[in-house]
């Protein structure tokens, strides 16, 4: 069985491929089996034209190089590990403060990369700025943090004493935001001495606590484990059909009141990480895999022009990252639609439609007297906050949602020009001052009374008692 792990930052991307070993694997038929055997590796990094390739010993050559130099440039003591030329396929220099030089010692150089011709068989030669180097570290950390592939690879750290670090704040402060994961921290511990050397690879689940297939599974063409081009991480190619074969493992969510709910989490991730939205000439249209709670765990290309245009899209950056959540298990799997129009407009729907009216979760507050009540606190509160002139032509209908006290608990919009000028309601503010976020989960730990409120275009308001979904 072919498998693909993918491990992507904005200036880097590591994609791995191999097999199972059959004698190890006594759970084949899990949902994300384990990469034990190393096929090839490929290494993509932002103004290249193409990726850097090897097999196993290249890996981990490059894992070495990389962890080591980390560690050296933040400590400033030298480590040989990361300058070995003679025994290791990969070596870093550093050539100032914001240039490191990725050296790669093998027999074939790509077409676009700069090589000497001192010897027989040039070395690949790159120049990487701080961000690109904290990139590769932090995809070598999420690789690290995959229990699921090369599981018997671990990584060796060794703590420099505290008084050689001569780092100085301004570097720290320029490398450190993009080192955010289990090993880069670990680089930038160790290195002044912080903490003692952890292990990098966290125990191994129990057969029955495998991990769910993340940004590595659901595959083909343009999915969570495309293949990255040449020229560009948008285009991609051909796979293992793993989307249909994870729901063939897995229940699907098809409950109506539930898909509505991970409706709204996945417009919540994707819509405001589309930043941007022009240059579309088509639809591009995905079917997305999306977990229990709201984790996206795959998306796969549905027309030609999505599996080409992945790249215009925050797909590739708001997929559920082992290396920064806890796993998940094999849980349902809920599937989606999701369309980035050529307007600019983001839609999103079950992939099966609803098998039903659809209705709110959770406990709701039925007596009439307080609903009443609670209807009239409403309106007076979000009419007094509602000022301005409408710029919108339709109206604005949305589900509101408040505690007995009458305080916003939750909001919805309920058409897609609700979605548009939200912003110039009230409502987002109002739950932002309660949350701290206009994304957060809704309150649903309390009995809750449920509105539509309608904002005209004239600047009136209607706020009636919620008679579910139309």
């Amino acid at each position: 069985m072919n498998i693909q792990r993918k491990y992507s930052l904005p200036n880097c991307t590591l994609l791995l491929e191999g097999l199972s070993d059959l004698s190890r694997a006594a759970h084949f038929q899990e949902m994300r089996p384990e990469l034990s055997i190393l096929v090839n590796a490929e290494c993509y990094l932002s103004g290249y034209n193409q990726p850097l390739t090897g097999g196993r010993e290249f890996f981990e050559s490059l894992v070495r190089a990389v962890s080591g130099y980390a560690q050296e440039f933040l400590s400033s003591v030298p480590n040989p590990q990361a300058h070995n030329h003679e025994s290791e396929l990969v070596e870093f220099r550093k050539i100032d403060s914001n240039r490191h030089r990725l050296i790669i010692h093998s027999e074939g150089a790509p077409e676009g990369f700069d090589h000497s011709n001192n010897s027989k068989h040039p070395p690949i030669e790159i120049d990487l700025n701080t961000v690109q180097l904290f990139d590769l570290v932090e995809a070598v950390d999420q690789f690290f943090a995959d229990t699921q592939t090369l599981p018997e690879l671990s990584l060796e750290l060794q703590p420099v004493t505290r008084r050689y670090g001569g780092a100085s704040q301004a570097v720290i402060r320029q490398a450190v935001p993009a080192a955010v994961g289990v090993s880069s921290l670990a680089v930038a511990a160790i290195a002044f001495n912080l903490i003692p050397p952890p292990q990098m690879r966290p125990p191994q689940p129990k057969p029955n606590e495998q991990t769910s297939s993340t940004t590595n599974n659901i595959t083909t063409p343009a999915s969570a484990a495309a293949t990255p081009t040449a020229t560009s991480t948008a285009n991609t190619k051909p796979a293992v059909k793993d989307l249909e074969a994870l729901l063939n493992t897995v229940p699907e969510i098809t409950d109506p009141s539930q898909l509505r709910a991970l409706n709204r989490q996945v417009y919540n991730q994707v819509h405001p990480a589309w930043t941007n939205r022009s240059g579309l000439q088509q639809d591009l249209i995905y079917r997305l895999g999306v977990a229990a709670d709201g984790a996206i765990v795959g998306y796969k290309a549905v027309n030609k022009e999505a599996n080409v245009g992945v790249g215009q899209t925050p797909l590739p950056n708001v997929l559920y990252n082992p290396a920064r959540r806890p796993s998940i298990s094999n849980e349902p799997i809920a599937q989606f639609r999701v369309v980035f129009t050529t307007k600019g407009v983001l839609e999103v729907s079950p992939w099966r439609g609803y098998a039903r009216t659809p209705e709110v979760v959770g406990t709701k507050i039925t007596d009439s007297n307080i609903v009443k009540g609670l209807n009239q606190k409403l309106y007076s509160t979000v009419r007094q906050t509602w000022s301005g002139t409408p710029t919108f032509t339709r109206d604005l209908k949305y589900r509101v949602a408040v505690n007995k006290d009458g305080v916003i608990a939750d909001y919805e919009p309920l058409n897609q020009v609700a979605f548009d000028y939200f912003r110039e309601t009230p409502l987002p503010k109002m739950f932002n001052a309660v949350y701290g976020s206009n994304v957060a989960a809704p309150n649903n730990k309390e009995p809750l009374a449920h509105f539509q409120v309608i904002f005209k275009p004239s600047g009136t308001m209607e706020v009636t008692p919620w008679q579910g979904y139309q």
